[in-house]
């Protein structure tokens, strides 16, 4: 391939995404509405600047650069919004999404890569969490991106869609470069928003449920680099170039880390003490929340190779000593 279209490549992932594609020789076109992204950080291919739920500017858009393949990063990513705001994501995740399946068969573009999520599975009743668990997400967040991922799959049986839902753990960290970072607004990720506290930037780091039944109390989850989650998407993108079969790909590392280990680890890179507020459980937090990787690395030849927890504290904090408000 050498053009793909990134909607949200003016985002975090998506960045990077942009990055991992132009390292392997592919123009990325980031089309992004930039009323989240920034762009400054759209630095290895043209910007178009335009929202997925516009038809006819994207329909414009696929003409002009024909590209060979979509990655669709855009959308909304807060859990706890989705719930106050549900209609807002069921029109950003959902409803734009539908629109660019239709433009992209209307330009004979058949090839998708999907921002997907661990919140497609709740609860999980297993762990670690394999492809094949029960899909049952707590928030219209997550059901937006289930919905998603649903009619990839009618439109693969359809029209002939080759596509990839690829279902985030925790993103974290930043590229090493420090050519582009997490830059959210507002933040609400815990390793950037613990690093706030640690420069005094913010009073405190909410510290959300200490009674879990879990090592130290704190909920667990699987932090996966940026960094390797880009070049996971342009494996998705090999394979189904290469004809093998769509699907579901968790990416993950296998391993969890307490809400306290990732404190700590902020505490050791800082020299700085984290201030907390202990607050309570939020809703629909489970306790331990770690990928079953096995999948991703048999069939995309994809795994996680950042894996020291304080390294990628440190590349998130040297992005973020860089550019601070």
């Amino acid at each position: 391939m050498t053009v793909v279209l990134v909607t949200g490549g003016a985002g975090y992932i998506g960045s990077h995404a942009c990055k991992a594609l132009a390292s392997h020789g592919v123009t990325p076109v980031t089309y992004d509405s930039l009323i989240h992204g920034h762009r400054e950080v759209v630095k290895w291919g043209p910007l178009e600047v335009g929202d997925v739920g516009d038809a006819d500017l994207l329909a414009a858009v696929m003409r002009r650069w024909k590209p060979e393949a979509v990655m669709h990063f855009a959308g909304l990513i807060a859990v706890g919004e989705s719930v106050r705001e549900p209609a807002a994501y069921y029109r950003a995740n959902l409803a734009a999404s539908v629109t660019l399946l239709d433009v992209m068969r209307h330009a004979g573009v058949n090839t998708m890569v999907f921002s997907s999520s661990a919140a497609v599975y709740g609860a999980p009743e297993r762990l670690p969490v394999a492809e094949d668990a029960p899909l049952a997400p707590t928030s219209p967040y997550g059901r937006s991106k289930l919905m998603v991922e649903q009619m990839l799959a009618d439109h693969g049986a359809a029209y002939g869609l080759k596509w990839a839902a690829l279902r985030y753990f925790n993103a974290c960290g930043a590229d090493s470069a420090g050519e582009t970072g997490e830059n959210h607004e507002p933040e609400t990720h815990l390793i950037p928003r613990a690093l706030m506290a640690a420069a005094g930037d913010i009073p405190y780091l909410d510290l959300f449920g200490t009674d879990y039944p879990t090592d130290d109390g704190t909920c667990v989850r699987d932090y996966v680099h940026v960094a390797d989650l880009a070049e996971m998407h342009v494996a998705a993108l090999a394979h189904l170039a290469a004809g093998r079969a769509s699907g579901a790909f968790n990416l993950g590392t296998g391993h969890g880390w307490s809400n306290r280990q990732i404190i700590a680890a902020v505490e050791r890179v800082t020299g700085a003490p984290v201030p907390l507020r202990l607050a309570g459980r939020r809703p629909g937090d489970p306790p331990v929340l770690v990928a079953d990787p096995n999948r991703a690395e048999a069939e995309l030849g994809a795994s996680a190779r950042h894996t020291d927890l304080d390294a990628i504290v440190e590349s998130a904090w040297s992005w973020y000593r860089r550019h601070r408000r």
